[in-house]
């Protein structure tokens, strides 16, 4: 499991595909066999990140950023939340305007806190 926790490529890797999926999902007609299957995929990923994501969060405890690193676990969580609503709630034909500007406030957010922390990539 060192691919895990090394290096935060798998777990970039992970979210980028999750996105991008999830993308897929939400904008395919509703009710369309592709859009279930597009969303259990995107269910996976969501697993896949939060399973990197966790390793990445114990690894790092390391840094002596336990606070930051854990305001960032929240907010990955909230954005995956956020994620899985727009497609419930879609499908389900209610309105999902908040939650798709709650996804794009979180996921930068998300974002922002983790390019910035220790482990990284250095953007800014």
């Amino acid at each position: 499991m060192d691919f895990l926790s090394n290096t935060t490529h798998f777990h970039i890797f992970t979210w980028v595909v999750g996105i991008i999926v999830f993308l897929v999902s939400a904008v395919m007609a509703k009710g369309s066999k592709g859009k279930k299957i597009t969303h259990m995929i995107a269910r996976l990923f969501y697993v896949l990140i939060l399973i990197s994501g966790v390793f990445l969060f114990i690894k790092g405890m390391d840094y002596g950023k336990g606070m930051e690193y854990g305001f960032k676990f929240l907010l990955g969580l909230l954005t995956i939340g956020m994620m899985e609503m727009v497609l419930v709630r879609s499908e389900k034909g209610k309105k999902v305007t908040t939650f798709w500007i709650l996804f794009f406030v979180f996921l930068f957010l998300t974002m922002f806190l983790g390019f910035k922390l220790p482990m990284g990539i250095e953007l800014f």
